[in-house]
């Protein structure tokens, strides 16, 4: 949000108070506590009649501080924290006052001008100076941009600047579909359902990093709005409504060990069961099918050699009006329990489609709105509109009741036979209500998807089992990478809507999320043959993948032949490779590191790596570029070092751009010197013993030892290996007696 006209006046309707000096400053063992009044005290008439900040300075966790600005004091709750515990800090003061956590510091100096430091290693991060601490009222009409959100309260607002350096890059900041480098950019942590194709995101969290070793986290789950050198061009603004702000500042110095902090802080996601990395097939969102249209993809697939794990039914498996009641519509679907002993005879998984609404029409309204499990209005009556299903209300998940009643609904579905959630929707959640817990209505607005998303997620692990359950979730903020898998929303059907939405992905890594996965094809529209083919080499080449569309089938043969041959290629291709993919979701469970890295997350001193969005690494050693143009022609960055082709051998020295042009079987997937690529022996199905055949790739490195592990996905238990070269010679040990081999590749 834009307060100010330029550097020297205000927007028309904004008064502002900055933090002048550090007046007083009572330091603690573990923390310390700042009086900032909003002028510089020169005698004691100066402290009458005049606003004063205060900030607390402490360590939840190592290489972590928190910084809390107050006004007047505040209440308002912040995210769920599962690893904030408060200690972690020393306190010494010596002139300044510094508070220290591991190797990263906070320092105030006493007295004016303003001056918060932030340092690590030896090395300043980032700093807060000179009116970079504000407290602003916005009259009526007050002219910021964008207005505010909230009502009346957001006539208060806090901010804080903190200071860019020369070359310094920001990422983050949710799923946005934009540049991947938020430098210049104004953000709004405003959860929308706005396609891939706008600057509004259904992914939205408070949490950004640089390339200069640190990251902040705003812990305010209601409307962020952010300017990143924009209107200070030399600082990263964040600003809320209310009267407190409070954010963290995470040391890595790389951006992974960022992200393992920021996900300690705010959680880790859930291990995923290996059938869900195979591929989905969905029946499409408008489009007509029943049973029988149902069992001749699964058939088609089947007899064109296209192994299949999940089948999805989209929203139309309820009858229409009724989203939801969580009945299948009898006209299309009698047998339901029978239907899905079939698919599972057939050693599917079956995902349903679910959103957070009840319609009018629904016989399940009338229940949830005499016992008030639906929002209500300030007024008491219950919130409807007919946007998306007329007369429709939405779930009150503050209420214990509520939720649990949700939950019973879907427990019904899962004694059918369903497997899976789609957790749609979640983002339009209204202002004008009345919550039952009394949550402020703004401060809900992002936060409602995550107690949707969490009340789906108890319910599959409660019968699953940890370990086990899967949502396919749209919407989400911080602490969703708890509750995976998520997807990319909706998206067009042609190239250039297949390349924004790898950027949302991209951003989306660098927000803490492991697990993503987006529509194969688009959805939106039918995508020619040519983009579906190159959808379904990225797409595969993703952490999950699944064909979804809209108004069109997604099949493979609906396109052409060649699209069936291009499906079974990398279809096979990532079940061979799944004893190395579920490996990096064991790495993703534990340290928080996503499956598919942004190249500057991999190699963040690379400067050609800074900007990159159109190619990334799955896993640790697979650079990945996919093919955005008609012609297959693809420009991309090779870091240093020698990289061989997955796909032919060939060798190449990085350090260098390359342009190559590949048919459409064919897609630069390079392998990173160095690495031993484990690889599975089936490529029928994603859930087979890794351990029973298994081939080590080991690939040309230098001298030394690299170790290794492959974890069986059906015992948890790690098995190890230890590579070993030396004058061009490699030995390898195990942990394992048999069943394995190794390969120079």
């Amino acid at each position: 949000m834009k307060f100010t006209d330029g550097l020297w006046q205000l927007r028309p309707g904004v008064t502002a108070l900055y933090a002048a000096e550090a007046y007083d400053i009572q330091a603690g063992e573990d923390a310390f506590t700042v009086t900032a009044p909003t002028a510089v005290i020169s005698r004691r008439g100066d402290t009458l009649n005049r606003p004063v900040l205060s900030l607390r300075l402490s360590s939840p966790l190592e290489n972590v501080i928190r910084v809390r600005v107050e006004h007047h004091l505040s209440d308002d709750r912040g995210f769920d924290l599962v690893g904030a515990e408060e200690g972690h800090g020393i306190v010494k003061t010596d002139g300044a006052t510094t508070l220290t956590s591991g190797t990263l510091s906070a320092t105030m100096a006493p007295g004016a001008p303003w001056n918060l430091s932030f340092h690590a290693d030896g090395r300043p991060l980032t700093s807060s100076g000179p009116k970079s601490i504000g407290f602003f009222r916005l009259a009526a009409d007050a002219q910021v941009d964008p207005p505010p959100v909230g009502g009346a309260r957001a006539c208060v607002h806090l901010a804080q600047q903190l200071a860019l350096d020369v070359g310094e890059v920001v990422y983050g900041l949710g799923e946005r579909f934009g540049p991947l480098v938020k430098n210049g950019q104004t953000v709004e942590i405003w959860n929308a359902d706005g396609g891939t194709s706008s600057e509004q995101a259904y992914k939205n969290v408070p949490f950004y990093l640089t390339n200069r070793g640190y990251g902040v986290f705003v812990n305010h789950p209601g409307h962020v709005s952010y300017e990143i050198g924009s209107e200070t061009v030399q600082r990263v603004q964040f600003s809320v409504a209310g009267e407190s702000l409070e954010y963290f500042v995470i040391y890595g110095p790389s951006p992974k060990q960022i992200l393992e902090r920021y996900t300690a802080l705010t959680g880790r996601p859930a291990r995923l069961p290996a059938w869900s990395y195979g591929l989905w097939l969905s029946t499409s969102f408008t489009t007509d099918y029943d049973e029988q249209t149902v069992t001749s993809f699964i058939d088609g697939m089947a007899e064109r050699d296209l192994p299949l794990s999940v089948f999805h039914f989209d929203c139309f498996w309820m009858r229409e009006f009724n989203w939801c009641d969580f009945q299948w519509d009898p006209r299309v679907f009698p047998d339901p329990e029978g239907m899905l002993a079939r698919l599972h005879a057939k050693d599917l998984r079956v995902c349903v489609w679910i959103n957070p609404y009840i319609a009018q029409r629904s016989p399940l309204f009338a229940e949830a709105a005499e016992q008030g499990f639906l929002l209500k209005r300030p007024d008491g009556s219950v919130w409807q509109w007919d946007l998306w299903q007329a007369g429709m209300g939405l779930v009150d998940f503050t209420n214990p009741d509520a939720t649990r009643w949700f939950q019973s609904k879907l427990r019904a579905l899962q004694d059918q036979g369903v497997d899976a959630f789609k957790t749609d929707f979640g983002e339009r959640i209204p202002l004008d209500v009345a919550y039952f817990d009394g949550s402020a209505p703004e401060r809900m607005h992002n936060l409602y998807t995550h107690l949707y998303n969490t009340a789906v997620f108890e319910v599959l692990e409660e019968r699953r089992g940890r370990g086990e359950a899967v949502l396919f979730a749209r919407s989400a903020t911080a602490g969703g990478q708890r509750l995976p898998v998520h997807w990319g929303g909706d998206s067009g059907s042609t190239y250039g809507s297949m390349a924004e939405t790898l950027r949302g992905g991209l951003s989306l890594a660098f927000s803490g999320f492991s697990f993503w996965s987006h529509d194969i094809g688009g959805f939106e529209g039918t995508p020619d043959p040519g983009v579906f083919k190159r959808w379904v080499a990225f797409g595969l080449m993703s952490s999950h993948s699944r064909l979804h569309g809209s108004t069109s089938y997604r099949v493979p043969w609906a396109f052409d032949e060649e699209a069936v041959a291009v499906t079974r290629l990398f279809t096979k291709l990532k079940l061979r490779l799944m004893p190395y993919l579920y490996q990096a979701g064991v790495q993703a469970h534990e340290s928080g590191t996503p499956l598919m890295r942004p190249m500057a997350m991999e190699f963040p001193g690379d400067r050609n790596a800074a900007h990159l969005d159109t190619q990334y690494l799955l896993g640790p050693d697979l650079l990945v570029a996919p093919v955005f143009t008609p012609d297959g022609t693809v420009e991309l960055y090779l870091p240093d070092g020698t990289w061989t082709n997955y796909l032919t051998g060939e060798r190449v020295e990085g350090g260098r751009w390359r342009t190559e042009r590949h048919g459409f079987t064919s897609m630069p997937i390079y392998v990173r010197e160095g690495a031993v690529l484990p690889v599975g022996a089936r490529d029928d199905r994603p859930d087979y013993d890794y351990l029973d055949g298994l081939t080590l790739r080991v690939y040309p490195g230098p001298d030394g030892e690299t170790a290794l592990t492959v974890t069986d996905h059906a015992s948890g238990e790690p098995a190890r290996f230890t590579v070993t070269r030396s004058g061009g010679e490699v030995r390898v040990s195990s942990s394992l007696a048999s069943g394995w081999t190794y390969e120079l590749a």
